[in-house]
């Protein structure tokens, strides 16, 4: 990103990754294009060694718990019950799958991925940001606040850009993924798909779950930069000869923090995008057919269950809970 940090990759990152914020950074000129092709080789390739990752990670959140918890202990020796972690959870499906299975949906979502790099590059050229000075003193905080506005205002229009483009290959990635449940055979390829989906939902279909993941884009963005803003300037004395990599370090740690608090719009869409499509996974008993993604965030909020799937390694059983009727 020009001014934010980057989400770790258990987090769920926005559409293109680490490749499609820096292909978007790249300099215009005689070596721009080839640098925006090797960036979305490096985006596919790093959407293809995270799938499986991902891919379990979808799983949970929908509630998909195939497998048996298991008698742990935690940190002050006492026993709880822990459900599968990644490797358990990714073992089943390829038992079931086979290897191949751990890549279920991935060449819509190696299309979404290169949709998305290619409109951030695009956006990036047609309006391209102008050049300011590194302010980092206090006495510049006016200047340097502008700075960090106009960066992110910036990013925030590619990010929702290359979001609305890359959605519907998104959805249809997802729905691929969970027909493991069921093990339906619905959505088979990626044009079969798209006229399913045209067919069934109409062109609103494409774009089931797109408004929590903008808002968790958007809200992802502004906390982060502003946060690492105002502490590399307060908290930061550029007397301090490691300031520069304090700064760079305080961005990361900000982008792990934030995108934690944003998760719940990440879970929501996700679940919107495989909602009453039809597929086992969308519907009862894993989940009601929700009118909106605010009766989703409601629903989840009222389980208790709003950041379900945000941790695949250390996954303590949920303890039930009375179900509040939603509205």
């Amino acid at each position: 990103m020009a001014a934010a940090a980057p989400l770790p990759p258990a987090a769920g990152a926005p559409p293109g990754g680490a490749a499609g914020r820096a292909a978007a950074a790249a300099p215009g000129g005689p070596g721009a294009e080839g640098a925006e092709g090797l960036f979305v080789v490096l985006g596919a390739g790093l959407a293809a060694a995270s799938h499986p990752l991902l891919y379990v990670k979808l799983l949970v959140q929908v509630g998909h718990e195939p497998l048996p918890p298991t008698v742990g202990r935690n940190v002050l020796g006492r026993k709880v019950l822990y459900l599968p972690g990644f490797f358990t959870y990714a073992r089943h499906i390829v038992e079931v799958d086979g290897k191949r299975g751990l890549f279920r949906g991935l060449t819509p979502r190696l299309i979404s991925s290169t949709l998305s790099t290619i409109t951030r590059g695009s956006v990036k050229k047609a309006f391209p940001l102008e050049d300011m000075e590194h302010v980092s003193n206090k006495d510049d905080v006016k200047t340097s606040l502008r700075k960090v506005v106009k960066e992110t205002s910036h990013e925030m229009m590619m990010q929702c850009v290359s979001r609305v483009v890359s959605h519907p290959l998104h959805v249809i990635s997802m729905r691929c993924m969970v027909q493991f449940v069921g093990r339906e055979v619905k959505y088979s390829g990626v044009f079969s798909a798209i006229g399913r989906i045209f067919k069934e939902e109409g062109i609103l279909g494409f774009f089931v779950g797109l408004v929590p993941h903008i808002l968790g884009d958007v809200i992802f963005l502004w906390c982060c930069n502003l946060l690492a803003h105002f502490i590399n300037t307060y908290a930061v004395d550029d007397n301090f000869s490691q300031a520069s990599v304090i700064r760079s370090y305080t961005k990361f740690v900000m982008g792990i923090a934030v995108s934690m608090l944003t998760y719940p719009f990440l879970l929501v869409g996700d679940l919107m995008a495989v909602n009453n499509c039809g597929l086992r996974a969308g519907l009862p008993p894993y989940a009601p057919a929700f009118t909106s993604w605010i009766h989703c965030w409601r629903y989840l909020s009222a389980q208790g269950q709003l950041f379900r799937g945000s941790s695949l390694l250390f996954r303590r059983a949920p303890v039930p809970a009375t179900c509040f009727p939603i509205d």
